[in-house]
Formats: C-alpha cells, structure tokens, sequence
C-alpha cells in the first residue's frame, strides 16, 4: 500500500513506524522544520516539510496513486479540509481524520445514515472523510472498561462479548506460581486462555511448557465473570469499587463521568453511537455520592456541577493533601487521574496510592510513559496516542480486519479479522496450523451464531467467521494474509 501522512507529531511518526516495518511505500508531510528534521532521523520514508493542505505538495508525493490518507495535525480544520480537498479530486482515496472537537460530531448518527444513503446513491461521505478518529473518546472508552473490571490491570474487550483479555501479576506462592501452561488445569475449572507473558522485560507468546513464576505478568482470556476467580489464584483479590475520585473535569474526564455516573444516558454515547454505547457500567448511578471530580478550573468545575448533580464537584488541586484528607479522599477505591497533563497524571496517581487510595488509573500519552507508570506502582495506565494509533492501524489493514490492539510497548497485536473464502486455514482444525511463537487464535466468532468462544486445538474456522488473534507485530500482515486470505 501507498499511504500519504499529514503531521509528523508523535501519532505521525508511530504509525509510520508501523506502516513500514509492513514493508508499505509511506510518505510523511509537516510545515515545521524541527518536526520534519526530527522525523527524517527515524523514518525511512519520503519525508516533506511543506503545507499539508495544499494539493501540489500532495501530488508531489504522490496523492494521485496512494491508497490512502491520514491527517493527525494538532488542527482539526487542517485535518478535514485536507480530506476534503483529496476527495474532491481523488475520490477512491481511503481518508482518515484525527478530529478532536465534540462539534464535528454533533448529529453524527443521522450523518451516518446519510452516508449509508449516499453510498447507494454514489455521493461522497460526510466532510469527505471516510473515518473520523476522536482520540478523547478512544482513551475514555478504555479508562471505562478497566473500570468496570476492578481496575486490576488494562483490558481489551469486544464487541458483543463477554469476553475480555485482562492483564494479572502472578504474586509469590500463588496458585500460579511456578507452573507450567499445560498444568495450569488441574488449578480451576474456569475457562480461560493465557495470550501473552511478560517476563523480565520482555513480552512473548507463551507454548504449553511456558513456567510462569512470581513477578511475572499474564494477559489472559476469560469471561469476566471469572476475573475475580483468576485473580485470586494469581494471588491478588478483585476489590470492589464503591468510591471515585476523578482528576480532571476536561474533555475526557467529563465523558469518563458520563458513562460511570449515569450510563442509561450518556450524552456522548448517544452523540458519538461509537461501539462502547452498548456496555452497562457496573458503577451504578445509586453510588454517585461517592463520586468526587476535582479540578483546579473554575469554569470546569462549574460546567461539571451543573452536568453531574448528584456527583460531588471540587475546584481544588489535588496536590493539596490538606484537601485531600479534609474531603476523605485518602480513603477512596480508585483515583483516575485524567488530566490533559499526562506526566502530571502519573505523579498524581502514584501520590493519591501513596496517601491511602487503593487503586489508581492514570492517562499517559504513549505506552513508553505507560511502562513507566507501572513501576511507579500505578495499576492501570491508559496511553493515549497508542489508542489513536490501533485505531487508524484497524482502518488501514483492509476490510478482513475489523480491530487491532497493541500489546505492552509494542512487541504484539491482537487483531480481529473476517475469514475469507480463499483462506488457507479453511477445513483444518488450529492445532494443524499451529506456529508457537508466530501466532496465536483465541477465539472465533462464528458466523451464523454471533457468538464469540475461546479457541482450543480441535477448533476449525469456516468462512465468514471471525477470529482473534495476537501474532508478533512485524509478522502481522503476513499472518493476516494466511488467516483472513485477503488484505484487500
């Protein structure tokens, strides 16, 4: 593939990374002379300091034969006026947005129809944009979900399942101490599936002889009705969460209270209908009381009062321990700390943990700071960019892919993918495909039922299924093109 960047900020440069370690012809644009210089030092790439937005540069770089086009400058209006420039001219370029402000969205869902409309009738998407990608709500959305499982560790879900990968450190003397995979059976009788370890730094596929010891960290299948049983013979115990401090009242911490305060409505939800529209908070409405937001703006805090009644609103900064202590803070469950302030986001969680609060979630801007927070002893950081960034990956792999995530720093994918008739796996069972250390399946969705189910050696994959994956980042596309068949 042919993909044309405009902005060669952090998310530019990530995805680029990726693109061509998967051996695709990318060419990245920026109108700032230390950013262009900074990027033609990591990019082995075509690498342009000029205006984005401006259809000579695109064409000069080849806009005309790119199979698609990606906008992350810090502008939003840069970014859609330059997928609405390419799409008046070069409609059957894929467009991809990164847009930020709540406003581009606003009827989003009647938009959506629309399109669905227009396609029929051969016009153009809304904006000319075929994908808009709202980091906030990325980042929101997965602050969420790991709080809907006990903010034990960072969790991937899926749509429509009760299936979740959920991270666990093994602790010492646990139940899963010093054990092999294969044995790890005769410990329970939940069903599960261990998808990645990280030990000593590095993170791998596990095999069957994998001994997993104390101080190691497990990603692991389950239905999350059985995270609390996994996380006992892990040696740690699911605590439950009656009380909330959020820190920050911006963008992302006011979604973040919408959907934890009062899920049945939430504003953004409906505005945006993005696919976690569909989960119930387990933080019921009932134990808004316990729900404190705090922020240093008064404006914020105002428009957060008026937005969440029933929560407690303070303007303070959650620095003060005087605060803190006068307010109960120190005694809380959880901190979520979500400020635009990524680094201030870290000391603040590992401050609130250190006071007293039990768990701590913290927003960081890339998985880079995320490892970084988990050695100051944060339980779940959240990177940002890196959210972005599968996002746009997910769009750009073709139709066969419907989601990818990234695992820890990098080293690994979860992606979801449609089996196509030409695939090679078709009639085998996933023990005679197997490739320990490549790939592997973790469960299947099958076709006529919708149902999600956790993989074993005697699965087999019929068309039209859909399958989850982890493979090793640099071999995805190849191991995308022997399941799906098609990386169209």
């Amino acid at each position: 593939m042919k993909i044309v960047i405009v902005g060669a900020g952090f998310t530019g440069v990530q995805l680029a990374k990726l693109l061509i370690n998967e051996r695709n012809q990318v060419a990245i644009i920026d109108n700032d002379e230390d950013i262009i210089r900074h990027a033609s030092n990591q990019l082995d790439c075509t690498v342009m300091c000029a205006d984005g937005n401006n259809l000579d540069t695109l064409e000069e770089v080849g806009i005309a034969k790119a199979d698609a086009l990606v906008c992350v400058t810090s502008s939003d209006e840069v970014n859609m006026i330059t997928c609405s420039l390419v799409d008046a001219v070069y409609p059957n370029v894929l467009k991809i947005a990164r847009v930020r402000n709540y406003a581009y969205y606003v009827n989003t869902t009647s938009a959506q129809k629309k399109h669905s409309a227009d396609k029929v009738a051969n016009k153009r998407p809304l904006y000319g944009i075929d994908y808009m990608i709202h980091p906030d709500v990325e980042a929101a959305d997965a602050i969420v979900q790991a709080v809907e499982n006990g903010a034990i560790g960072n969790v991937l879900s899926f749509t429509n399942s009760d299936l979740v990968i959920t991270r666990f450190t093994i602790e010492e003397r646990s139940a899963f101490d010093k054990i092999s995979i294969k044995s790890l059976r005769t410990k329970t009788e939940v069903n599960f599936l261990i998808s990645y370890v990280e030990k000593n730094g590095i993170t791998s596929l596990p095999s069957g002889e994998t001994v997993l010891e104390a101080g190691n960290t497990i990603g692991v299948l389950l239905d999350k009705k059985d995270i609390s049983k996994l996380s006992n013979l892990c040696g740690s115990r699911k605590k439950e969460i009656k009380k909330i401090v959020l820190i920050g009242a911006g963008r992302i911490g006011t979604i973040i209270a919408e959907k934890l305060i009062k899920p049945q409505k939430s504003t953004f939800g409906n505005l945006f209908n993005f696919k976690f529209t569909s989960k119930i908070s387990t933080f019921s409405s009932r134990h808004s009381q316990d729900f404190v937001i705090i922020d240093t703006d008064d404006e914020l805090t105002k428009a957060a009062s008026e937005r969440f009644p029933d929560a407690r609103v303070i303007r303070a900064d959650a620095s003060d321990e005087s605060v803190l202590r006068e307010e109960g803070i120190t005694s809380f469950d959880l901190a979520i700390c979500a400020t635009h302030n990524h680094e201030m986001n870290m000391v603040l969680a590992a401050y609130l943990e250190s006071l007293g609060v039990m768990q701590s979630i913290s927003l960081v801007s890339s998985a880079a700071f995320g490892e970084i927070a988990k050695k100051l002893g944060i339980d779940v950081p959240v990177p940002l960019r890196d959210a972005v960034v599968d996002s746009i990956m997910s769009h750009l792999r073709g139709k066969s892919v419907k989601e990818i995530h990234t695992v820890t720093t990098g080293e690994l994918e979860v992606v979801e993918c449609e089996i196509n008739p030409s695939s090679k796996i078709l009639g085998k069972t996933l023990k005679e495909i197997a490739d320990p250390g490549n790939f592997l399946v973790l469960m299947n969705k099958n076709r006529n039922t919708e149902v999600y189910s956790i993989a074993n050696g005697n699965t087999q994959i019929s068309s039209g299924d859909h399958v989850v994956l982890i493979t090793k980042s640099e071999n995805s596309k190849k191991v995308l093109n022997y399941f799906s068949g098609s990386l169209e």
